[in-house]
């Protein structure tokens, strides 16, 4: 069975993400390798350093400098988040990061699963796919006088940035 590209906009709306880029995929039965497990921690580590390209999508996860050093050094994920497969890898996806994004595991996860599962028993899924390497809703993303996008926030994690890097 397949569901069109209409229904599953709309059912990903209805989710709370109609802002949420969806690809169609032809799952490919995929045997993992038996080390897929260490592979997958080291991928996440790289992946995590690789945030540091994504300053102002990072601001807007009002992280505190903590967490924040925590994910660009690859030693933590921040409470509420969770790394993702845009194509999972039991499904044909690759074990790469470019393969992977950041969201918030509550809503935004646990939708995305939810979503993925009504379509289980179809030959063709639509998974959704965010165009940056972290998930940041559009509503959440406007910022406004004070938010957490002003310039202020912005210049304290991009000096974190560079002083962690030693850009200086």
């Amino acid at each position: 069975m397949k569901i069109s590209e209409t229904v599953a906009i709309a059912r990903i709306s209805d989710l709370g993400m109609d802002d949420m880029p969806l690809t169609e995929h032809t799952p490919i039965p995929t045997k993992l390798p038996a080390d897929w497990f260490a592979i997958y921690h080291k991928l996440c580590h790289q992946f995590m350093e690789s945030l540091t390209n994504c300053a102002t999508e990072i601001a807007f996860m009002n992280l505190s400098q903590r967490e924040f050093m925590a994910l660009i050094t690859g030693n933590a994920l921040p409470r509420n988040t969770s790394i993702r497969w845009r194509i999972p890898i039991t499904m044909g996806g690759e074990l790469s990061i470019n393969n992977m994004f950041l969201c918030r595991t509550f809503p935004h996860s646990h939708r995305m699963d939810r979503f993925i599962l009504e379509q289980a028993n179809n030959d063709t899924l639509w998974l959704p796919n965010p165009a940056k390497a972290i998930y940041i809703p559009a509503h959440t993303a406007s910022g406004g006088t004070g938010g957490n996008a002003t310039s202020d926030r912005l210049t304290q994690i991009a000096a974190q940035i560079v002083s962690n890097n030693s850009l200086e």
